[in-house]
């Protein structure tokens, strides 16, 4: 009998893996009409195409933008007096708790029968630098967009989304597993990780969805991070740091950073397919990564290889 025991512990996680999959097979599709989304970031990148598909597919679509008067808030509104009035642009700063409320009684005031359905924390921004490179304001700024942001808007949406047994999204990237030069990125998306570990068990018992989005290097599709100046960077370098390194060494950085930068996908409707799925399917995946074959490797060996592995891959890369 304990012979088998492998086996039939082996047999027990296959099945745990592939029951999601059956119920996503046998479950019917969702509905969308009737059905409200509230997005933020949707100026431009991931937020803003799926502002556009989320429309188009028949959901009522809050569209939250830093810059109503933007071109892309101008594309979207575009797209919403053409359509059947479901798109809402609205201003939306997720740093400002005054946004946030505003926010959430502009959708009070303007739900559709099935009430509130899903909540998109896509809202992000994302720099290039080593560690005492960056000044202590930048930290914060950083903490309070891509991480306390994300938390703002869920804190004030959680009542809806407990009524109404929504899905709540957060848009994360295999950058949380791993740093190559924007440390200050990983450390957000890192702690955005644990944020939402720790919420998805506890919106289970409300039937609240928690999914994460992990994409790879889409750099090219979402403009977050436009190329990086050795000249800009050493100017804002303090004393102490110019001190340390040499101009040559940020140049070497900085072209290796935005040679990484130039790699980036162009087709970020592959984000957004994941993004659509995680609002619509019946099982949702907890982790949706959308990734290069070699990207997901380096999230691998990250994930299961000792510290001093991926130390000595990533210090390769660095070097090379």
């Amino acid at each position: 009998m304990w012979a088998a025991a492998p086996l039939l512990l082996f047999l027990f996680l296959l099945l745990l893996l592939l029951l999601p999959r059956l119920q996503r097979r046998g479950a019917a599709g969702l509905e969308p009409a009737g059905r409200a989304v509230l997005i933020t970031g949707c100026d431009s990148g991931f937020g803003h195409l799926l502002a556009l598909r989320l429309h188009r597919l028949g959901f009522t679509v809050f569209a939250g933008c830093l810059c109503p008067g933007g071109d892309g808030a101008r594309r979207l509104q575009r797209e919403a007096a053409a359509g059947a009035g479901r798109l809402r642009v609205l201003r939306l700063d997720v740093t400002r708790a005054r946004d946030v409320m505003a926010a959430k009684e502009l959708v009070l005031s303007h739900l559709p029968e099935r009430g509130f359905w899903g909540l998109v924390n896509n809202a992000g921004i994302s720099t290039f630098g080593e560690t005492g490179w960056l000044s202590m304001e930048k930290y914060e700024k950083f903490a309070d967009v891509n991480l306390l942001g994300s938390i703002r808007t869920t804190l004030a949406f959680l009542p809806l989304l407990r009524k109404y047994k929504g899905r709540i999204v957060f848009m994360s990237s295999i950058i949380a597993y791993f740093s190559l030069g924007n440390g200050i990125y990983s450390m957000t998306k890192a702690a955005i990780e644990k944020f939402c570990d720790a919420l998805r068990l506890e919106m289970k018992k409300f039937g609240v969805w928690v999914c994460i989005i992990q994409p790879g290097n889409y750099a090219r599709s979402t403009k977050i991070q436009p190329p990086v100046s050795a000249e800009e960077i050493w100017n804002e370098l303090s004393e102490e740091e110019k001190a340390v390194y040499n101009k040559e060494y940020v140049q070497e950085r900085a072209n290796f950073f935005n040679r990484i930068l130039s790699e980036g996908s162009t087709n970020g409707n592959e984000v957004v397919d994941a993004m659509v799925d995680a609002l619509t399917s019946p099982a949702p995946k907890a982790r949706y990564m959308v990734a290069k074959l070699k990207e997901k490797a380096l999230v691998f060996v990250c994930a299961l290889f000792p510290t001093v592995v991926m130390d000595s891959v990533l210090s390769y890369a660095l070097s090379k």
